[in-house]
């Protein structure tokens, strides 16, 4: 059997890790200080599947190891940040998610595969599927010979989103643009969309679509 190591550091996605490790007597790593070449000399896994990652992975480690990576895009397409939300703000209503082998370059390595993953929902719900397709695809992986090969097509770029641009701004103007923007944001850890006063902050999840006029939400009032 081959020897593998999952890392993940989504909560969402834990149950698809766990059922990994226990088939496949994998070792689970959850934190950035956990990766180190000094274990993984002793383990000599065949391969580092990184599920969701939010750290760099070292060079050390990539060029020893086959290390492989899940982007929420169709890369080239989309490299970089904030994947999940730049889709959306986007308008976009599916993607696919790729295993890419890790290299020096941003989501730039080879590709294993690719699998299709709808954009409806929260980003919670999202994440739920991307997990089970992911664990789908590291099982392929796996099983069978795959040659990863080079990005083919035209190059597009993502901005990491910052905290702050979670804002509900003037630049929305529509209910189902606002409800985009507030289920792109709907996970746990996640900056979730905002209003605020100089007094409060109105955080808002759970939203729903009831007319093309109106929206109802979750709001959770935070005195400054």
């Amino acid at each position: 059997m081959k020897k593998i190591v999952i890392a993940n550091c989504n909560e969402i996605l834990n149950s698809a890790q766990t059922e990994l490790q226990e088939k496949y007597k994998a070792i689970g790593i959850q934190n950035k200080e956990d990766l180190n070449l000094e274990d993984l000399n002793l383990i000599k896994p065949d391969y580092i599947f990184f599920m969701h990652w939010s750290w760099i992975i070292p060079e050390s480690i990539y060029n020893r190891f086959n290390c492989v990576v899940f982007h929420m895009t169709d890369l080239p397409f989309g490299r970089g940040g904030s994947p999940l939300q730049n889709l959306i703000i986007r308008g976009y209503k599916e993607t696919k998610i790729s295993a890419l082998k890790v290299d020096g370059g941003i989501d730039t390595g080879d590709i294993y595969l690719k699998k299709e993953l709808s954009l409806e929902g929260t980003a919670a719900e999202i994440f739920t599927r991307t997990g089970k397709i992911i664990k789908n695809m590291i099982e392929e992986i796996i099983n069978n010979p795959i040659t990863p090969t080079k990005q083919i097509g035209e190059v597009t770029s993502f901005k990491r989103r910052k905290p702050e641009q979670s804002l509900i701004d003037n630049s929305i103007n529509s209910i189902e643009g606002i409800y985009n923007f507030i289920r792109m944001l709907d996970a746990d850890n996640y900056p979730h969309a905002f209003l605020e006063t100089d007094v409060f902050k109105f955080e808002f999840t759970e939203a729903k679509i009831n007319n093309s006029k109106e929206l109802t939400a979750h709001v959770r009032i935070i005195k400054k």
